[in-house]
């Protein structure tokens, strides 16, 4: 039983992990979280959508939103750093919001 646990909480952590890699990595977690539905898992890619979403509004804003760019690279690289340490990190002042509006992931 506490292998199982053990399992579930491993593939959790592999899920969010490979959510932070590319829109296509966001993809194959969001399929991979389908059949587990780890609650990790879940939550990194509630919090990957967010930032992949807001680069995308920021990439088409020339110059400042290339700065700011830089600034969502600095949270991903926490995100990552929270998902690889096994802990629930949000990201700094909109993580909320993204476990919010994208709560149905």
């Amino acid at each position: 039983m506490e292998n199982d646990v053990n399992a579930i909480a491993k593939d959790g952590k592999n899920i969010a992990l490979i959510a932070h890699l590319t829109l296509i990595g966001w993809i194959v977690a969001l399929v991979m979280n389908n059949n587990t539905k780890s609650d990790f898992a879940s939550f990194y890619i509630r919090q990957m959508l967010g930032l992949m979403l807001c680069a995308i509004v920021l990439s088409v804003i020339p110059l400042v939103g290339w700065i700011l760019n830089l600034g969502l690279l600095v949270l991903w690289i926490m995100s990552l750093i929270g998902a690889v340490n096994g802990e629930k990190k949000l990201t700094p002042v909109v993580g909320d919001y993204f476990q919010d509006w994208f709560k149905s992931f």
